[in-house]
């Protein structure tokens, strides 16, 4: 009797754990919709306890709502993971100052399906309930049940567990879609012409081969947007909508990248041809830099999309990048610190590419700005790579800003040349300068300013127009010869440093002292002779 009695007892307390495993529980957002998915499977379809969830309602307006949550979430592809969800009664959701007792499935894709705790109990939102029909229709538009009831016995036979219907539907979407991204490929590639024409008010033809390649993902964007809207219309079931939607949404975060990625190419081109026509060059060195940060950007968030797609939690990885990326911040302070610089440079413009620049410990032309380093060439060819850190701090001299080349120098006369010469050679200085093509003739001195040790001094002073060193340099060449041409045709003789010892008689010698033709006639014609050669003679080759 008393083992009969324990057998008894051991099949009731397995009934009644029975019982409990298909009991409804509201008591956290696990158990919540649980219940809601459990008692909605073919094997365990019990719709009145699924409608337990939703509060509020008569029990046959529940039911419906219930069971049109769960289509919603079968059709669009959400699979419910039970690991994710919380077993706290308590859980709170945190929208950004505030928190709340709900728990969304799924924030990304539809945030509008959430359970929230009312009193001691979780149930479906009051925003899910009121806009569950809507997003039904969405997901299932109005000609679905038409269809249905237009499709004969025949249709629904089954290959590979995959009604007929479907494979013809199936069929015709993919075909109506190829048709809608050829029209919208061209649609699409007009309407950017347009608006890169409007822009900058010209025709690129490098930059339309890019638009050709820009309006080909977005017309692939459009045709798979078709596709999503259409899909859960088929009807294939749970398993194979999260299949196809994943890879749907693999595919258009794909082609957003892409998108962006040929997007930023044609801002960077337009940009470029911008930067072509101003006059500073440090703009034309900003396109490369620009471009690097911004692709690197979108393949960046693009990355972020794609990791979200297969489930890892970003939000995890960004926190551990954070404490990364600060003890990486510690112990990378001189590339903060030349990243900053860089930025400075390109904001205060202190120089531009090509100019020659001067600091106390090195000088040369301005080649190129990089994230880290900016690289000068000096006048030997050498290159100095210099920290952008340091770059920003120190005091540079910049010559290319210069409004003009300042030329000074002295030429030194013998001290026997005539006063009439040096007035002559003085003048024909000038006249030099006031021809020469690369000189200002509104800014000049040409001055007998004194007398040196061995010499009779004569200050040039003149300003070239070009700011390049090499035309700087073939300009002091044309100007040196002429003046070299103009001494000799007046002779008149540069000194040197010597000594002159006088004797005053030497029988039969003739002295060494040169005999100078101070005649005006004659040298105002060697003047006009020496201008009009130098007027006459093709400039010299300009060099950089």
């Amino acid at each position: 009797m008393k083992r009969f009695i324990w057998v008894l007892l051991f099949f009731f307390s397995i009934f009644i754990n029975a019982q409990d495993s298909t009991r409804v529980d509201l008591s956290n957002p696990h158990a919540a919709i649980y219940t809601h998915l459990f008692f909605l499977q073919s094997d365990s379809y019990q719709p009145k306890k699924a409608s337990k969830t939703i509060l509020g309602l008569p029990e046959e307006q529940a039911v419906k709502k219930a069971i049109k949550i769960k289509q919603v979430l079968d059709g669009k592809g959400l699979y419910v993971d039970f690991n994710k969800i919380p077993l706290n009664p308590n859980y709170k959701d945190t929208v950004g100052y505030s928190s709340y007792y709900r728990y969304v499935l799924f924030p990304g894709r539809m945030p509008q399906i959430y359970v929230e705790k009312i009193g001691e109990n979780w149930y479906f939102s009051s925003e899910t309930v009121s806009k569950i029909d809507g997003l039904y229709k969405e997901v299932y538009p109005w000609y679905v049940q038409k269809l249905q009831n237009l499709i004969p016995v025949s249709g629904h036979k089954k290959i590979f567990t995959i009604e007929l219907w479907q494979f013809v539907g199936l069929l015709l979407m993919l075909m109506l879609s190829y048709f809608i991204f050829l029209i919208i490929k061209r649609i699409v590639f007009f309407i950017l012409l347009k608006i890169q024409q409007q822009i900058t008010k010209n025709s690129n033809l490098e930059v339309n081969k890019v638009l050709k390649k820009l309006a080909h993902p977005i017309s692939l964007l459009v045709g798979v947007s078709f596709v999503d809207k259409i899909f859960p219309s088929l009807q294939f079931g749970l398993t194979i909508n999260t299949w196809v939607f994943l890879i749907m949404n693999i595919a258009k975060t794909v082609f957003w990248i892409y998108v962006f990625l040929k997007l930023v190419q044609v801002i960077m081109r337009i940009y470029g041809e911008f930067t072509e026509r101003t006059h500073g060059r440090l703009d034309d060195q900003l396109v490369p830099i620009l471009h690097s940060f911004l692709t690197g950007l979108v393949i960046v968030v693009g990355v972020f999309k794609l990791l979200v797609l297969f489930g890892v939690d970003t939000t995890t990885m960004l926190a551990g990048a954070t404490i990364g990326g600060l003890a990486f911040a510690l112990a990378s302070q001189d590339t903060v610190k030349n990243l900053i610089g860089t930025i400075m440079i390109f904001l205060d413009k202190p120089f531009h590419i090509e100019d020659w620049i001067e600091t106390g410990e090195f000088s040369g032309t301005v080649e190129r700005v990089g994230f880290r380093s900016t690289r000068v060439r000096s006048a030997d060819t050498s290159i100095y790579q210099i920290p952008n850190s340091k770059l920003s701090e120190i005091v540079i001299n910049n010559k290319g800003l210069r409004l003009f080349r300042r030329y000074n120098t002295n030429l030194g006369l013998r001290y026997d040349t005539p006063p009439e010469l040096i007035e002559a050679f003085v003048k024909g200085v000038r006249e030099i300068i006031i021809a020469h093509p690369e000189t200002r003739s509104d800014s000049y001195n040409v001055e007998f300013t004194g007398f040196g040790d061995s010499a009779l001094l004569v200050m040039v002073n003149v300003y070239f127009k070009s700011l390049a060193w090499g035309v700087e340099q073939s300009s002091k060449h044309r100007l040196h010869i002429a003046i070299v041409k103009l001494a000799k045709e007046l002779g008149v003789d540069f000194a040197f440093p010597s000594t002159t010892v006088t004797i005053e008689n030497f029988p039969e010698k003739k002295g060494l002292n040169p005999k100078y033709d101070i005649s005006k006639e004659r040298i105002d014609a060697v003047i006009a002779n020496v201008i009009k050669d130098f007027s006459s003679e093709n400039p010299i080759e300009e060099t950089t």
